[in-house]
C-alpha cells in the first residue's frame, strides 16, 4: 500500500480521465486491492464487537407484520494439506421469526434493510421485549446453516476443485508421459547405438538423467495436484445479527390503513397472491414449451428460472423472471436494492413479471424487459414503481419472444 494515492475510483470508466489533459491515472479500488483491505481491517478492529451488539433495521420491502432475527454466519473450506489456507469464504445469512422457523434469507439480504428511525423506535419496544428474542437464537441459526448451507458451500467448492484438479492432472500427465515416452524410445536407440560400437555414452547419459527428472517431476506434481482434491469445511461461525422489522409493522402501528400502504396482518393471504403469481407465470412459460424451475426458495435474486428448448443442438439463454404479485387496485410495486443489481447485471436474461390478483382470478402475467435503467444510489435499499407505467411497457408472454 502507497503513503498516498493521486488519484482512486471505483469505476474503471474514471480510471483514465480523457476529457482532462494531465490528469492522473486512478488506482481502481476494489475487494482486492490494499487500500480497501487495509480500511476494512481497522473498520473491523474497531467497530467488530457491534456486530454482535447487533442492530434493529428495516425492511421495506415486505408489507407484512412478522419481525424477524437475522444472523450473519462466516464460513470457510480449508485447504486438507494446509488448513491456514483457505480455499473458499462465504457469508451466509439465516432468518429466524417468532415460531422458530429458520430459512435462508438470500446472498445478501442485508443491501435491502435500512436503520429504524429513532422516532420509530418507542412502536417496537414490544418487540425487543419479546421473549422470543431472548431465545438462544444463534444456536438453531447454526444448527441450520449445518446442516442446509454449509454442507452446499462444501459440495459447490469440493466438486469444483476436484474438477479442476482431475482436469489439470490430466493435462500433466498426457504431456509429460508423452516427453518420458520420446526420451525413452531415445534411450532405446542410443543403446543399440551403444551395442554397436558407437561411442553415445554421454549422449546416453543425459538422456537417462532427463528420463529421471521428468518422472520425478510427474510424481511430484500428480502427488501436489491429489493433494489439492483434499478441501476440509471449518466451522461456521456467527458473526452478528440484527431485528428485522417489517415495513408493513410500521405502517400498521402509525396508523396507516392496510388499503393505502399496501401492507396486511394476514402473512397466509401474502403468500397466497405470490404463491397464485408465481403458478401463473409458470404456466405462461410451460405454455411456451420451456422447462420451468421454481428458484423463490433458493433465495439467487429470482423466482422463476425458464429454459428454451435447445436450438440445433445447442443451448439457448435461461430466463431469469422475478414475479411481482399484487392484489389488484395497488398503485405501486416495490423493488429491492438486490433486485435492481440482478436486473441490471443480468440485462436480457432478465425479466419482470407482473401480475394482478383479484380473488380467485388473476391478470396476466405481464412481461417487463429492462425494467431498471440505472443502479440504485448507495443509501438506496429499495424503490417504489408506478404499476400503471410497468403495465404501459409491459407486453404479454407470448409477443416477449
Amino acid at each position: 500500500m502507497l503513503r498516498r494515492y493521486e488519484r482512486v475510483c471505483f469505476e474503471k470508466q474514471y480510471v483514465r480521465l480523457t476529457d482532462r489533459v494531465g490528469a492522473p491515472m486512478a488506482s481502481l479500488l476494489h475487494p482486492g486491492h490494499p487500500l480497501m483491505q487495509s480500511v476494512t481491517d481497522i473498520v473491523l478492529e474497531q467497530h467488530r464487537n457491534k456486530l454482535k451488539q447487533g442492530a434493529v433495521l428495516v425492511d421495506a420491502s415486505d408489507l407484512g407484520v412478522t419481525p424477524k432475527v437475522m444472523f450473519i454466519i462466516d464460513h470457510r473450506v480449508l485447504e486438507g494439506q494446509d488448513p491456514s489456507r483457505v480455499a473458499s469464504r462465504r457469508m451466509q445469512f439465516v432468518e429466524i421469526d417468532a415460531a422458530g422457523t429458520t430459512i435462508n434469507a438470500g446472498w445478501a439480504p442485508h443491501l435491502d434493510l435500512e436503520p429504524l428511525a429513532a422516532s420509530d423506535m418507542p412502536l417496537i419496544q414490544d418487540v425487543l421485549a419479546s421473549p422470543w428474542i431472548a431465545k438462544d437464537l444463534e444456536h438453531a441459526a447454526l444448527a441450520h446453516a449445518g446442516s442446509h448451507l454449509v454442507p452446499e458451500h462444501f459440495d459447490e467448492v469440493r466438486s469444483r476443485r476436484e474438477k479442476s484438479v482431475d482436469k489439470t492432472l490430466a493435462a500433466v500427465h498426457e504431456r509429460l508421459v508423452k516427453e518420458i515416452n520420446f526420451w525413452s524410445d531415445r534411450y532405446i536407440k542410443l543403446q543399440d547405438d551403444l551395442a554397436a560400437g558407437k561411442d553415445v555414452r554421454l549422449t546416453l547419459e543425459n538422456v537417462r538423467r532427463t528420463i529421471d527428472d521428468l518422472t520425478a517431476r510427474r510424481e511430484s506434481r500428480e502427488k501436489e495436484l491429489l493433494a489439492m482434491r483434499h478441501v476440509v469445511s471449518a466451522t461456521p461461525v456467527v458473526l452478528g445479527g440484527a431485528l428485522v422489522i417489517p415495513a408493513g409493522l410500521l405502517m400498521q402501528r402509525k396508523g396507516v390503513p392496510a388499503e393505502q400502504g399496501g401492507w396486511s396482518a394476514d402473512a397466509a393471504a401474502r403468500a397466497r397472491v405470490e404463491k397464485m403469481a408465481t403458478r401463473a407465470v409458470m404456466e405462461a412459460e410451460r405454455a411456451l414449451g420451456y422447462d420451468v424451475i421454481d428458484v423463490s426458495a433458493q433465495k439467487c435474486g429470482w423466482d422463476v428460472t425458464s429454459q428454451p428448448k435447445p436450438v440445433d443442438g445447442r443451448l439457448t439463454t435461461s430466463r431469469h423472471i422475478e414475479v411481482k404479485g399484487r392484489a389488484k387496485g395497488q398503485s405501486t410495486i416495490t423493488v429491492t436494492r438486490n433486485e435492481i443489481l440482478y436486473g441490471l447485471n443480468q440485462a436480457d436474461k432478465f425479466i419482470l413479471a407482473i401480475v394482478l390478483v383479484d380473488g380467485d382470478k388473476h391478470e396476466g402475467p405481464f412481461y417487463v424487459r429492462q425494467p431498471f435503467t440505472q443502479e440504485p444510489d448507495w443509501a438506496t435499499t429499495s424503490i417504489n414503481l408506478d404499476l400503471g407505467q410497468l403495465l404501459a411497457k409491459a407486453v404479454v408472454p407470448e409477443a416477449s419472444l
